[in-house]
């Protein structure tokens, strides 16, 4: 047997669980505050390390999150996991730190038509406002990160200049003196030629940035997308328990990759997870229960490793007599 070339994929990676508050807040009926606490519990016991519990944002905006305090007020907090949330401005990261939040995590678009949309303001504006948030966050002593939207394609401006991640990039890197980035495919536009060729520009360019990918999956090439990055040397990736998610303000968007569908990749290509699939396609499960549906591969299918038995008889077709 000839033995394969090893790529460069990463021993480990660590996915961060974005279900909590990617996935429901796209959800049309209210999820009972209970509901979402119990599920946040079940998802800190299958092995994730970081989960973003939800969103400081104003009820208005995403009524779907309105109970954000509660539900961190209320919620487990497991030894090793990191809980995160994602806030809009400063009044978001002031509610966050009260609430007790171990890391801020900012979005900013990366182009101005998508900015507008989402925040009502341009990309400029917005990360200024993002080095608001920073400063507020290193003065509670609360660790931030931020996180690039439509970095990989833009539903009203197409696929951005390199030029144009980069720079922002480095006024999160080297203004805002934040040191993870988050580079997300917000609309499932990107391809692995593209994830792989930007991101390896990006680690050359930032060499002491640890760099996250966040995908969606809705024209197929998540999981794609995510092996890109892994060759690429990305060794954090967000993902959303059941498939759920989407973005409010990207017309066409549909849920980020499925957090099963991704550890059991991962884990069949021997790179370690430390997440226990039996125990996280128990959670989705009770998710689809939750909320009525799921975009999961192997929740449906189940894994892999799972037979069905050796057949004892021959086959059968239709419509034989």
């Amino acid at each position: 047997m000839i033995a394969a070339a090893r790529m460069p994929w990463p021993e480990a990676v660590t996915v961060c669980e974005v279900g909590p508050r990617d996935g429901f807040q796209m959800e049309h009926a209210f999820i009972p505050t209970e509901v979402k606490v119990r599920l946040i519990n079940a998802l800190s016991r299958t092995g994730l390390r970081e989960i973003q519990a939800t969103s400081f944002v104003h009820p208005k905006a995403i009524p779907q999150l309105r109970d954000a305090e509660e539900v961190m007020a209320r919620i487990d907090r497991a030894p090793g996991v990191v809980y995160s949330a994602l806030v809009p401005n400063e009044r978001g990261a002031e509610r966050a730190v009260a609430a007790r939040v171990d890391r801020i995590d900012i979005v900013v678009s990366a182009s101005d038509s998508h900015s507008l949309s989402n925040a009502n303001m341009t990309t400029d504006e917005a990360m200024a406002r993002a080095g608001r948030v920073a400063a507020l966050g290193r003065e509670a002593g609360t660790d931030v990160t931020i996180g690039f939207a439509t970095a990989l394609g833009c539903p009203f401006e197409g696929f951005l200049p390199y030029a144009r991640v980069e720079a922002l990039v480095a006024r999160a890197v080297e203004e805002c003196g934040l040191a993870r980035v988050g580079i997300a495919d917000t609309v499932g536009m990107a391809n692995p030629a593209l994830v792989r060729t930007t991101m390896e520009a990006l680690r050359r360019r930032f060499p002491a940035a640890g760099f996250s990918l966040h995908l969606h999956n809705t024209r197929g090439m998540g999981l794609a997308n995510l092996l890109a990055g892994c060759d690429a040397g990305i060794a954090h990736f967000d993902a959303s328990v059941a498939g759920l998610g989407g973005c409010p303000y990207a017309p066409g968007a549909t849920g980020n990759i499925a957090t099963e569908d991704a550890v059991h990749m991962l884990e069949e290509m021997g790179i370690a997870t430390r997440i226990r699939l039996d125990a996280l396609l128990e959670v989705a499960r009770q998710v689809q229960e939750a909320v009525g549906h799921a975009e999961s591969a192997v929740l449906r299918a189940g894994t892999s490793r799972m037979l069905l038995g050796a057949r004892r008889d021959g086959q059968t077709k239709l419509g034989a007599s």
